[in-house]
């Protein structure tokens, strides 16, 4: 397990630069750690999706500080590579995953105390903020 920081170390170190370079890449990677504290966290954006997400949010490359231009997607799966050793589908992260009535749709808003926010533990104050 590595911090985003140690990621951009090593991306400097491969491809030049300074870590700052490539630390919000790195960054984007592990922010679902914020959500999920364990690394299952690892199964939103360790994966060939979650690296074909950073290059729409970061586009295809970036400029290092020495001017060399970096494929977002080879930071992308440097880090993926340092985390797990092999690159997965989305599809393989979720195999395991039990498949629940929710996902299809199955929980009726009606029920609900808010067609906006159809968790019971929501908020009037929650549900005006959205």
């Amino acid at each position: 397990m590595s911090h985003p920081l140690v990621h951009a170390e090593r991306a400097a170190q491969k491809w030049g630069g300074v870590p700052g370079d490539y630390l919000p890449v790195h960054q984007f990677f592990d922010s679902t750690k914020a959500h999920v504290a364990d690394n299952r966290h690892r199964m939103i954006l360790h994966n060939a999706f979650g690296i074909a997400v950073a290059e729409q949010v970061f586009g295809l490359a970036i400029t290092n500080a020495d001017g060399r231009r970096v494929f977002v997607r080879e930071i992308g799966q440097q880090h993926v590579l340092e985390d797990l050793g092999f690159i997965p589908t989305l599809g393989e992260c979720l195999q395991e995953l039990p498949l629940r009535p929710w996902m299809a749709g199955a929980r009726k808003l009606a029920n609900s105390p808010s067609a906006e926010c159809p968790s019971p533990s929501c908020s009037p104050a929650v549900v005006s903020d959205l």
